[in-house]
C-alpha cells in the first residue's frame, strides 16, 4: 500500500500530513473521512551537541533558529554544525528530515535511504519562488539524502486536496487565497497538461497582508481599549477588523488576474488556504465581495500539506506500477533467454543425432 507524506514548511508553522489510503483516487482528508495523521510544529530549529536537529522545540542550552524558511529574504540565519556553516536550504531540508522521521515513527526513517520504495514524499513550496531557489531545495534535500523528494507548488498541491475533496473538477481557473504570516495569491488551471503549467500568469505575495499585519493591527486595537463587541448587534468588532484586512488585499486578487490577462469574471471558484483564514469572516468575506463558489477546509491550515501527501502518493504508487513492469519485463526477458537456449540446446541435440554424433 502506497503511504505519502505531504509537508508545508511555512514562515511560521510547519505541517506534516500522512495519507495511507490504497487507492490514489481516495482523498487523504474529505469531509466524509477521519482526519488523516498530521503533526504541527512551529518553524523553528534546534540543535543538540551531536548535531541532531530539533524541531519546534525551545531548546534549554544552546540557540533555536528562527525566520529562515522563506528562501526569498536576505538572512543571517547560520548555523554552524561542527565546523561549516549551515544556509537556509538545508535548514528547511533538515526539518523536512525530522517531520520524515516522526511521521513514519521508524528509526531508520532518520536516514532517508531506509525508506521503502511505497513511501511518496512531497514538500510544497511558495509559487513565487524563483527557479534558483526551488534548485537550492533541491540540491539541500539532495545532501540530505531526500532526493525521492517530490517538490510541488503550494497552490497546486492546495487544488490536488480541492480536487480529491469535491471529486473531479470541472475545467477552469481556481483563485488559491493563501492567509498565511503573508498572503499569496495564485491563478491555478484545472486539467492543465502537467503540474509546472497549472498555474496561471504571475503568482503574487506581500507581506502587507496575513496573519502576522492582522494580529498586530488587533493588537493595537485592544490597546486602545476598544470594546471587542459593538453594542447595537453584538457583532464581533475583531471579526469587522478581518473583514476589512480582507476586502484591502483584493486588490491583490485583481493585479494577479490582471498580469495573468484575465479578469476576476473568468475565475471558476476560489480556495481559502492558510493558518490565518481559520474564521468563517475571511472565507465569507471573499465569496461576497468576488461572487464565486468558496471552498475552505475544516482546518484550512493543513489543506497544502494534505494534497501534497496525495502528491506523494501518487508518487510511490506510480513508482511501484513502474517497478512491478520493469520487474515483469525482467523475468519476461529471462523467460524468453532459457526459451531461446532450450530451443538452441534441442536444436543441437538434432543435429548431433542427425549427424550420428
Amino acid at each position: 500500500m502506497a503511504v505519502g507524506l505531504g509537508l508545508s514548511i511555512g514562515t511560521a508553522n510547519t505541517v506534516s500530513v500522512r495519507a495511507e489510503v490504497g487507492s490514489v483516487n481516495v482523498p487523504p482528508a474529505s469531509p466524509t473521512s477521519q482526519c488523516p495523521p498530521t503533526i504541527m510544529r512551529r518553524t523553528t530549529l534546534a540543535f543538540d551537541s551531536t548535531g541532531a536537529a530539533v524541531v519546534g522545540a525551545i531548546p534549554r542550552h544552546g540557540r533555536m533558529v528562527t525566520d529562515f524558511a522563506d528562501l526569498t529574504r536576505r538572512s543571517d540565519n547560520r548555523v554552524r554544525i561542527g565546523n561549516r556553516a549551515v544556509e537556509a536550504p538545508e535548514l528547511v531540508a533538515r526539518v523536512a528530515e525530522c517531520l520524515v522521521g516522526e511521521m513514519l515513527s521508524d528509526p531508520r526513517a532518520r536516514d532517508p535511504r531506509a525508506l521503502g520504495a511505497d513511501v511518496g514524499i512531497a514538500l510544497s513550496y511558495p509559487a513565487h519562488y524563483a527557479d534558483e531557489h526551488v534548485d537550492a531545495l533541491a540540491a539541500a534535500l539532495d545532501g540530505i539524502g531526500l532526493d525521492r523528494v517530490v517538490l510541488i507548488p503550494e497552490p497546486v498541491a492546495a487544488a490536488l486536496w480541492l480536487e480529491a475533496a469535491r471529486g473531479p473538477l470541472r475545467p477552469g481557473l481556481i483563485l488559491v487565497y493563501d492567509l498565511g504570516a503573508g498572503l499569496n495569491v495564485t491563478m491555478v488551471r484545472v486539467a492543465a497538461g502537467r503540474v509546472q503549467e497549472a498555474i496561471v500568469g504571475v503568482p503574487l505575495y506581500s507581506s502587507q497582508f496575513g496573519g502576522r499585519v492582522l494580529d498586530a493591527t488587533l493588537a493595537e486595537h485592544a490597546l486602545r481599549g476598544a470594546p471587542v463587541l459593538s453594542e447595537s448587534d453584538g457583532a464581533s468588532v475583531i471579526d469587522a477588523l478581518r473583514g476589512r484586512h480582507v476586502r484591502a488585499s483584493l486588490d491583490l486578487v485583481y493585479r494577479c488576474s490582471q498580469l495573468a490577462g484575465l479578469s476576476v469574471t473568468d475565475i471558476d471558484c476560489v480556495l481559502v488556504v492558510g493558518g490565518a483564514a481559520q474564521p468563517a469572516v475571511v472565507a465569507q468575506v471573499l465569496a461576497d465581495e468576488l461572487a464565486k463558489p468558496t471552498f475552505i477546509a475544516q482546518n484550512p491550515e493543513r489543506t497544502i500539506a494534505g494534497g501534497a501527501a496525495l502528491a506523494g502518493r501518487r508518487a510511490a504508487a506510480t513508482a511501484a506500477l513502474v517497478g512491478r513492469r520493469q520487474y515483469q519485463q525482467y523475468h519476461a526477458g529471462v523467460r524468453a533467454s532459457t526459451r531461446a537456449l532450450a530451443l538452441s540446446r534441442r536444436a543441437k541435440r538434432r543435429v548431433s543425432r542427425a549427424g550420428g554424433v
